[in-house]
């Protein structure tokens, strides 16, 4: 008898630790519904497109767009060849198929993409529509084998040009939202969107953004934006207060954040107050880039119930990268990290509460009349009140079997507050050869290791400061 109740016992156990290594319930409702459209094929050629690369095609995709959706939806197609355009927007009902052979190049001229009410970097304002556009719709996609190149290094310069004259004026915290450039997709406002197999090259701002919508599907893209140059802020694929989102097979070389994750930005970000959860990341690469995965910088509506797993980071700055600053409050919380293959990456794991203050902070400089700025000025020099509000919170990270070769800087670099610490961080089956240094953790408590493998090239151990039942 007491054999069988010890027996019992084990079993017990050992499904408890099953139970935990298996997937969250939740990551099986995430992405879009199977989606079925109407046999009609509508081709922009019959609306007057032209497949030259020259003529501007803005209005006959369009077209074939709205008479798609007016009659009860189908597949908007094109002929093989290259069709110049600026803002499309895709509407219920419609697959917008851009098969192999085709690409679409977006324009250069900023005029072609009309500015609409949307969010960037955390702050709501108006902007430059995307190049496709899926706003206030419910099942609509955008899929196919072909090329949709935003063509945007006139973008890219633009920016740096306007950031060299900023800086000097004391302003390079409100630049990038000056510096108005056009993303590649967006999906504001939907529900049940799939974006799936498309190459994209070139953004010339953010690649694809999910923003305020849920049930979406982003299935084998590629994003290749380091083509003849490489862009500021050309992330990959922005979650920016969405829910219940899939992203898998999907291959990432941009030079910004690869995988980003976001909700809001400050006082306007704590104002709308809506999170980034439910997010499922799976079976993916990412090449170049800030981040493999990155929480943040905008935390504000809390950022919580993530998996990431089976990713490879090749060459990327940071493995997982959670970042927010004093003034942008939220939760970033149950987040699992597991399943990661890197190589050659700058940091493994990177946390910063105080990110990159030139930009995260804003101060009016002497001479301006807050009067007078522009209405986006204002919302960015609004002061969160009472302060203790825009202090971030991180807890509840779970990373596990992550197998690193090359680090060029840290292992772990991971920087709480001492109003704020990094509480519950769970490594497990962690092993890192050839780091060039084992890193720092301070301001944290209750951080959990198991299997923790750790080689360098300077013998370093992880040094361990101001923090409260913590060892690596």
């Amino acid at each position: 008898m007491k054999k069988y109740l010890l027996f019992c016992c084990c079993l017990l156990i050992l499904q408890s630790l099953s139970a935990r290594e298996r997937d969250p319930k939740w990551t099986k409702k995430v992405g879009s519904v199977k989606l079925v459209f109407k046999n009609a094929t509508f081709k922009v050629n019959s609306y007057g497109a032209v497949s030259d690369g020259k003529t501007l095609n803005t209005q006959a995709i369009q077209k074939a767009i709205d008479d798609c959706a007016a009659k009860g939806g189908g597949v908007v197609s094109f002929e093989p060849g290259r069709y110049l355009s600026g803002a499309v927007f895709v509407k219920e009902g419609v697959n917008l198929r851009i098969d192999k052979g085709v690409e679409i190049l977006g324009s250069s001229d900023i005029k072609h993409f009309p500015e609409i009410n949307s969010r960037i970097a955390g702050i709501e304002m108006p902007w430059p529509a995307a190049l496709i556009n899926i706003i206030g719709q419910k099942k609509a996609a955008v899929t196919g084998d072909g090329i949709v190149n935003a063509q945007g290094k006139p973008y890219w310069d633009y920016y740096w040009n306007l950031r060299k004259e900023y800086e000097a004026k004391g302003l390079r915290w409100i630049v990038d939202y000056d510096a108005k450039r056009p993303r590649t997709f967006l999906a504001q406002e939907s529900s049940n969107i799939l974006l799936s197999g498309l190459t994209f090259q070139q953004a010339g701002f953010w690649t694809v953004q999910i923003l305020y919508s849920h049930h979406v599907t982003i299935d084998g893209i590629t994003i290749q934006n380091n083509i003849g140059g490489h862009g500021p802020s050309t992330d990959g694929i922005d979650v920016d207060s969405s829910s219940w989102v899939l992203i898998q097979n999907s291959d990432i070389d941009c030079n910004d954040d690869n995988f980003c994750l976001k909700a809001g930005r400050d006082w306007d970000g704590l104002r709308v107050n809506r999170p980034t959860e439910y997010v499922l990341i799976r079976d993916c690469v990412a090449r170049a880039g800030a981040g493999l995965l990155t929480l943040g910088s905008e935390t504000a509506g809390s950022i919580r119930h993530v998996l990431a797993k089976n990713l490879k980071g090749n060459g990327t700055s940071n493995g997982l990268n959670i970042k927010s600053a004093t003034t942008r409050g939220g939760v970033v919380e149950d987040i699992h990290f597991k399943d990661i293959e890197l190589n050659n990456v700058g940091v493994v794991v990177r946390v910063s509460m105080n990110w990159n203050p030139a930009y995260s902070y804003s101060t009016l400089p002497a001479g301006y009349n807050i009067e007078t700025v522009p209405p986006h000025w204002k919302v960015m020099l609004t002061r969160v009140e009472p302060a203790e509000r825009g202090i971030p919170k991180f807890k509840d990270v779970y990373i596990s079997n992550i197998n690193v070769n090359g680090a060029k800087g840290a292992v772990i670099v991971a920087e709480g507050l001492n109003s704020s610490l990094l509480s519950n961080f769970s490594f497990k089956n962690f092993n890192v050869t050839n780091a060039t240094k084992a890193g720092s953790i301070s301001f944290a408590e209750n951080w959990t290791t198991s299997n923790v493998n750790i080689s360098t090239k300077d013998a370093s151990k992880v040094t361990i400061k101001n923090s409260t039942n913590v060892s690596f």
